[in-house]
């Protein structure tokens, strides 16, 4: 672990891979990870959305994370696993899931730790990117989780696991 370049606030990120790429959100911003469990599908529901699942008695959409960031599709793992996250949408909290290939670590950054993110050839949306963390030879993109999933893909994402939970009671 580097010392921060900056004193000042500390913040604490979760960073995770997807691909061969690693990116980090404000623990902050999550709830819990959960190791991968079977996902119901949802018929009609957008490409990113991989379906919906019971979380204590609760629907909670999950959105496959790297077709989000336009990533190749690949098949789950032993280390896939669901991310719980608490974003906001149009200031409102939203709780949903993010499949990502694997969890890594908690880093302890200052924003003297965190780069700008570059204005030209990322193959990410700069405004999903808080900025950049050098490690070792790598980077780490810490995102800015709420921006991450705009308001339509959180409004469908909620839509879709509504409509799953009322048909759940329905069957009730």
């Amino acid at each position: 672990m580097s010392e921060t370049k900056a004193t000042g606030t500390v913040t604490s990120y979760l960073s995770f891979q997807l691909g061969n790429e690693m990116f980090a959100a404000d623990v902050g911003k999550v709830l819990e990870i959960l190791e991968l469990r079977p996902i119901t599908k949802v018929p009609r529901s957008p490409e990113y959305m991989r379906g919906v699942i019971n979380l204590r008695g609760n629907v909670l959409p999950v959105l496959d994370t790297r077709i989000k960031f336009g990533m190749e599709v690949k098949e789950d793992t032993i280390d896939t696993c669901i991310v719980v996250l608490n974003v906001l949408m149009e200031g409102e909290p939203l709780t949903l899931g993010a499949l990502v290939d694997s969890v890594e670590e908690v880093l302890e950054l200052g924003e003297g730790d965190i780069e700008p993110p570059p204005s030209i050839g990322s193959k990410f949306n700069p405004e999903y990117l808080h900025g950049m963390v050098k490690r070792d030879e790598n980077f780490i993109m810490v995102l800015n989780i709420d921006k991450v999933f705009s308001v339509d893909e959180l409004v469908i994402a909620t839509q879709t696991a509504d409509e799953a939970a009322e048909k759940v009671n329905e069957k009730e």
